[in-house]
């Protein structure tokens, strides 16, 4: 008799997959913001979001957006996380912009300034993950870059042009380095998440509250961007602690409380998964749960390069 019982939907990495386990920690929302500073230093890619957004008047929107889509992607159903990167890409296929240095017009889906997006928001949510506390072994960071290929599958790129692991990442960041200039562009991303506008009587609120988050988030960009913005920042040392201490202090505040903050991703997903999907950063300190099972995204070919497809 066949089971008519529905199998749940794990979406694109699904519960065994690093991935899963680290995108539910609070430490993501500085993680973004040292994206932001990363991304912006790409003199294209950041003429690209000034020319075709309100960025000025809306990034505290932009921010909000991002945070939604990696969150369907991460936790939604396979439908979902389809839907939304066919959304972007058809977005971004009809848009341009006009490079600052040259007036060439260029689109905002050129493979390398998508590459560039993805390796600057990868390498941000790992490394504040990591330095913040989250117990990420090599092999599990190696395994979060590559996962997240299927990221890049979703926004346009080809996932076997994507770095597959951390010194691959590395190596990318090394060849891109010359590309990077702090110009207008970068330096009103700067101001706007040194002070981002609120409210005359939310201003007390943002300088105590957000003012050093986005710190933090600056003093943990590399040494190398910190001399392209041409602002200090504290010793790394220093930087680390307060990760540490910002981590620790984030993530006391029970999960539950924190996962209702809409759209509400992580509990839908529990609710179509069941109790034991709930993302934990201890779940990734047993070996089984996120090292002897594939993930949901990628499959081996037999040897040491990963195929990727999408979900059957």
């Amino acid at each position: 008799m066949e089971n008519s019982e529905a199998v749940p939907d794990p979406g694109l990495y699904g519960p065994a997959s690093v991935t899963w386990q680290c995108h539910g920690d609070p430490m993501m929302w500085i993680a973004g913001v040292r994206a932001l500073y990363l991304q912006a230093l790409h003199p294209r890619a950041v003429r690209g979001v000034m020319e075709n957004s309100d960025f000025r008047t809306d990034a505290w929107g932009r921010l909000l957006r991002t945070a939604d889509f990696v969150g369907t992607l991460t936790y939604g159903t396979t439908e979902d996380a389809e839907r939304a990167g066919a959304r972007v890409r058809a977005i971004h296929r009809k848009l341009s912009a006009t490079d600052p240095d040259t007036g060439e017009r260029f689109p905002v889906d050129d493979p390398p300034l998508l590459l560039w997006i993805h390796c600057a928001q990868i390498d941000s949510f790992l490394h504040v993950l990591r330095r913040s506390g989250i117990p990420l072994t090599p092999a599990q960071a190696d395994r979060y870059v590559d996962e997240n290929r299927v990221n890049a599958r979703l926004v346009g790129l080809d996932p076997a042009a994507v770095p597959a692991d951390t010194a691959q990442l590395a190596a990318y960041f090394e060849t891109v380095r010359p590309e990077l200039a702090a110009g207008p562009d970068a330096r009103a991303v700067d101001d706007f998440l040194r002070g981002p506008p609120v409210p005359p009587i939310l201003v007390p609120g943002r300088n105590l509250l957000w003012g050093p988050l986005a710190a933090l988030a600056y003093g943990s960009l590399p040494d190398w961007a910190h001399q392209l913005y041409g602002r200090p920042a504290p010793a790394p040392e220093t930087v680390t602690r307060s990760l540490r201490l910002t981590g620790h202090a984030l993530r006391s505040i029970p999960a539950g409380l924190r996962w209702q903050l809409p759209p509400g991703h992580i509990l839908k997903a529990m609710r179509r998964m069941g109790p034991g999907s709930r993302p934990s950063p201890y779940t990734l300190r047993t070996s089984t749960a996120i090292l002897d099972r594939p993930g949901r995204a990628r499959h081996d070919n037999g040897g040491d390069f990963k195929t990727w497809r999408s979900p059957d």
